[in-house]
């Protein structure tokens, strides 16, 4: 940004009491995030209302110790878009990247993991089941990391009452001064 835009105001910031006592309460109770704060500290510091300081815009860099499209940001925001904009962020539309297995070739994918392996292998590997979801169609591409996290997601540990019982019954009794009671008598 050129050093002459720094000091020319583009877009006004004209302040409500209301809003003005908003950004002075967020102020006092500091319970958001630092980059909401420093937009209401440039709000308060930019506003030319009664009020407001109504500084410059490299006076409120130096104040502030911020930067001028920072400054610039604020402004326009606050201009175009409004005060609640100012405050708050952007809801995400759609994730950043597209899930690569849907639920349908989630279960296409499990039904392969649970068939019989390749001839040759004793067990599917992920490394395997990346060539063959890819071999069949299933997905275009697949890393075996990818293919190793969905799975994971579906299978869990099996539970102590299928696998019988757990190593507590099979430590056996002890006696009274720690050690194995290797054979206990019939009580009488």
């Amino acid at each position: 940004m050129a050093r002459e835009e720094i000091g020319v105001k583009r877009y006004v910031v004209r302040l409500s009491g209301e809003e003005r006592a908003h950004l002075e309460a967020m102020l006092r109770k500091g319970k958001h995030a630092a980059k909401t704060l420093l937009k209401a500290r440039i709000l308060l510091k930019a506003d030319v209302s009664e009020a407001g300081d109504g500084l410059s815009d490299g006076a409120i860099i130096a104040q502030l110790d911020t930067n001028a499209s920072m400054v610039c940001r604020v402004r326009k925001q606050l201009v175009e878009e409004g005060f609640a904009a100012v405050l708050s962020r952007k809801p995400h539309v759609r994730p950043s990247v597209p899930r690569i297995f849907d639920g349908e070739k989630e279960a296409k994918l499990i039904a392969l993991s649970c068939s019989a392996p390749p001839k040759g292998y004793a067990r599917w590997t992920l490394r395997l089941l990346e060539k063959k979801v890819v071999e069949l169609d299933i997905v275009e591409a697949a890393s075996d990391s990818t293919i190793g996290r969905v799975l994971k997601k579906h299978f869990e540990a099996p539970s102590q009452a299928t696998v019988g019982d757990s190593a507590a019954s099979r430590r056996g009794f002890r006696r009274g001064d720690g050690g194995r009671a290797r054979s206990l008598s019939a009580p009488a």
